[in-house]
């Protein structure tokens, strides 16, 4: 299944980020274009990593305005390549299903598969550091145990959000579902949109 693949790459990814730990590590994808999904994957997901640990830094409420305001412009320039990568895995969608032919009764979708992607990818994330949470040696064992909780239920929501998505694909692929993607035109980062931007030029 397709969310069995996602969710080992992103497990993959995660692992790899804590080796070194740290948002200025050079980024190298384990897999080349010639494995494009899996090279979709890795980036996303890497994406979304980096971006957790910027959260983490810029709510340190000892940091500087200086480099608070210089992480949030990271953090901006990472939320525009996050959206990027969904509109390209959901290329790789469209392309892979660009024959099928939908149904009559055919249905959309709320969300595309991507985006469906981008939330498993996330939730990767919280799984991984609430399970750290959860293990702690420094914690209290009532830390530790409402953690654990936490934990089973998010388990749980991995494993309902991998069927979703397996099962829109998998909708899509039988003609019972169709694609319909729209482009987020963000407008915050858009020297011609934004006002405040525009008033800079």
């Amino acid at each position: 299944m397709f969310t069995e693949k996602a969710n080992k790459i992103f497990q993959e990814v995660i692992e790899k980020y804590h080796i070194i730990n740290t948002v200025d590590q050079p980024f190298e994808n384990a897999y080349d274009k010639s494995n494009l999904l899996e090279h979709l994957l890795y980036r996303k997901c890497w994406i979304d990593t980096v971006q957790w640990h910027y959260e983490d830094i810029i709510r340190d409420p000892q940091i500087d305005p200086v480099a608070a305001l210089t992480l949030k412009r990271q953090i901006d320039a990472s939320n525009q390549d996050r959206t990027d990568m969904v509109e390209y895995i959901d290329s790789y969608f469209l392309e892979k299903y660009k024959d099928v032919e939908a149904k009559v009764d055919a249905t959309i979708n709320t969300e595309s598969p991507a985006w469906g992607v981008d939330r498993l990818s996330i939730l990767a994330l919280k799984i991984y550091h609430m399970n750290e949470e959860a293990t702690r040696t420094d914690a209290s064992d009532a830390h530790r145990n409402a953690c654990q909780k936490k934990l089973d239920i998010l388990l749980e929501q991995r494993v309902d959000l991998s069927t979703a998505i397996d099962t829109l694909l998998s909708d899509i692929e039988n003609g019972d579902k169709y694609m319909k993607v729209y482009k987020q035109m963000k407008m915050y980062n858009d020297d011609e949109l934004n006002p405040v931007l525009r008033g800079q030029k």
